[in-house]
């Protein structure tokens, strides 16, 4: 039988990326753990995903490899999985490796029984290492199989008995949440900002939380955390200096050098942190890095369909950090005789930052001549847009689609920008109209085509959250009859009977076990992503059913947020929306552009809710109710359902929403 590569047709770039190997790979699929049965072998497990700079290189390595490919096609099944299109089999496998490693990562190794039972797990292996491993393997499974077999049962029946937190605790308090903050706080790197050493993640949701709480609390601390790091994350290699967007992580403790790759996710995300920070101090640090993050958005990830793609990939034709890294001579072969102002401005050294002498750009303090700095920038982007760039994952993820619409809209709103409403409303537009599919949402799209994924739960959480911001925006019904409609889903098919979520649906594909984690990774995780989206829902209709619902999955901030913070930033955030009410505005007899409105959404807290719009306007249930006062407009200030009385003056508005909740930042 002639067997081959089976991913030609596939729309995951990553997948793309490997169509071409000499090994015989099959997506992830029933036919393929058949094919495993039929010819009695064990199964290859290979997850990955674009734009990851060492899944590139174990590609290059070992699946371009003649050699390799002979051992896996005689002895193996090989599947080959996108973790961004299937993030539920990649939660169930890293699951199992972590348990059988100690660590996790990508590229993910795994091996695994016909039935999908992994038996041996681990993630990058050179190619001498991985030709051993293989071949080793093969021989047990012929000769020693029920070894194998009972690692499996083994590993199975760990991954069974796991110990998922349950949200079964109390209601969270502001207790609890100053508990969390002073936690964080003590985790805190005073001087370089951020958590923990090397490798240094952006912390964009517990930045987001501990922003909320400083507005309840006016707690110090936390606004120094925030402060610190946002501070050291715009100034560092980690921002990219020329045209905007942050980098994944940082190698290094201090922001220097990053892993260059640029996903969506961590930008919308850190685009609303860097937003809500300038909202509350006036920090114009703050509100360049927002607008030019939602810039770098628009420009570089918007697809021509109206969406937003996944990543850009670390590396350029194969080399990590090519497009983005400079020399000093690099520098004055652009600049001339502003070389050398640009060199001490941007950090760059004879030495180098990064790697053969180059240097990434920063910016550790502001040019003195703003105007000479924006032609050295202009300059240089000009140049670096000639270089090589790096490939581009351009399939659109429903859930980090979701977190750019709200940020744009909420952006476009706060920055008096339209256009980023524009993109926003645009995008949400592709994902209803391509991402639904019999009324069941889909996980990716590329190219217009909707993938066969079906959406978890953070998909459902994410873009109803965006859904939400876009109807706070124009308080048009549709958005928030399109986000509520999906919040009844989740509940109806995602609720684990306890109070919080699964991460897949109840009509998903069967995996060894059905994938549950309530906390944060790189993104929010699908119970923390539908909370906030239930209790913004609850917020703007009244719905008691959302809040209950919101109400039971942050039950876990009592526990698992108050011992381990750093991984329950989003549900942080939730709960304090949640202990502050949320507030809810409505301002009547203006569009969100008028003088009340602009206001209510620059003093408003972060988790507050925001409507304006004309009296009784149909489907808009914050808004019914509420007349003019004296045939001017008005705005009515809330918590908890009870309303102040309402004001027409901008001063009373300002003084009403601050009674409402402390501006820790005054």
């Amino acid at each position: 039988m002639v067997m081959v590569n089976r991913l030609e047709g596939s729309m995951s770039p990553y997948l793309q990326q490997h169509a071409q190997n000499p090994v015989h790979w099959w997506p992830w699929c029933d036919e393929a753990f058949a094919e495993a049965k039929r010819r009695d072998v064990p199964i290859l497990l290979s997850v990955g995903y674009a734009s990851c700079h060492w899944c590139h290189v174990m590609a290059h390595d070992s699946f371009e490899d003649d050699q390799v490919a002979a051992v896996l096609n005689e002895h193996y099944v090989s599947i080959k999985v996108d973790r961004e299109e299937r993030p539920d089999v990649d939660a169930v496998y890293m699951e199992a490796t972590t348990a059988l490693t100690g660590s996790g990562g990508w590229p993910m190794t795994c091996l695994l029984t016909a039935d999908g039972a992994p038996f041996f797990a681990g993630t990058f292996f050179p190619r001498a290492q991985f030709l051993a491993l293989l071949t080793e393997i093969a021989r047990m499974w012929r000769e020693d199989r029920p070894r194998v077999l009972a690692a499996a049962q083994q590993v199975v029946a760990a991954l069974g008995s796991a110990q998922v937190p349950a949200a079964a605790g109390p209601l969270p308090q502001p207790g609890h949440l100053d508990a969390a903050a002073a936690t964080l706080a003590g985790q805190f790197d005073e001087v370089r900002g951020g958590f923990g050493g090397a490798p240094k993640f952006p912390p964009s949701m517990v930045l987001e939380f501990l922003l909320r709480h400083a507005e309840r609390t006016g707690d110090p601390d936390s606004i120094t955390v925030v402060g610190t790091t946002l501070e050291a994350m715009a100034r560092g290699g980690i921002y990219d200096q020329l045209a905007g967007g942050f980098a994944r992580y940082s190698v290094d403790a201090d922001w220097v050098v990053p892993h260059f790759e640029k996903m969506l996710y961590d930008n919308a995300l850190l685009l609303r942190v860097y937003l809500h920070s300038w909202r509350r101090t006036g920090s114009r640090l703050a509100e360049r890095i927002a607008r030019e993050t939602a810039e770098f958005l628009v420009r570089d990830l918007g697809t021509p369909e109206g969406g937003f793609a996944s990543a850009l990939d670390a590396d350029t034709e194969g080399v990590e950090g090519l497009t983005y890294v400079w020399t000093p001579a690099q520098l004055r072969e652009v600049l001339g005789a502003d070389a050398d102002g640009a060199t001490a401005l941007f950090g760059v050294t004879a030495s180098g930052t990064f790697e053969h002498g180059a240097s990434t750009l920063q910016l550790r303090s502001d040019p003195d001549d703003p105007a000479a700095w924006q032609r050295r920038r202009t300059a240089l982007l000009a140049a670096r847009t000639a270089r090589p760039q790096p490939s581009r994952d351009d399939k659109v993820v429903t859930a980090w689609n979701g977190l750019a619409i709200a940020a744009l809209a909420e952006a476009g709103v706060l920055l008096d920008e339209p256009r980023y409403l524009d993109a926003a409303r645009v995008a949400a537009e592709l994902v209803l109209s391509v991402h639904v599919v019999d009324g069941r949402l889909r996980r990716t799209s590329r190219n217009g085509v909707v993938s066969g994924a079906l959406a978890v739960a953070e998909d459902y959480g994410d873009l109803a959250d965006g859904l939400l911001m876009l109807h706070q925006a124009g308080a048009e019904p549709y958005w928030l009859a399109q986000a509520t409609a999906l919040l009844d889903f989740a509940l109806a098919h995602f609720a684990d009977g306890s109070g919080s979520f699964f991460d897949t649906g109840d009509d998903a594909p069967q995996l060894v076990r059905r994938p549950k984690d309530p906390t944060d990774n790189a993104a929010p995780s699908g119970a923390s992503a539908l909370a906030h989206a239930l209790l913004t829902a609850s917020a703007l209709t009244g719905d008691l059913r959302h809040r209950e619902a919101a109400e039971g999955a942050l039950r876990i901030v009592g526990d698992l947020g108050v011992r381990h913070p750093r991984f329950c930033g989003w549900s942080l955030a939730a709960a304090e929306a949640l202990v502050s009410g949320p507030v809810q505005v409505a301002v009547v007899g203006e569009q969100a552009g008028g003088p009340l409105a602009r206001l209510a959404w620059r003093e408003r807290p972060p988790g507050a809710v925001v409507v304006s719009g004309e009296p009784d306007a149909p489907g808009v249930a914050l808004l019914a109710g509420r007349p003019l006062v004296d045939g001017a407009p008005a705005a009515y200030v809330c918590r908890g359902m009870v309303c102040d009385l309402p004001v027409t003056a901008p001063e009373a508005l300002v003084g009403a929403m601050r009674a409402r909740s402390r501006d820790g930042f005054s």
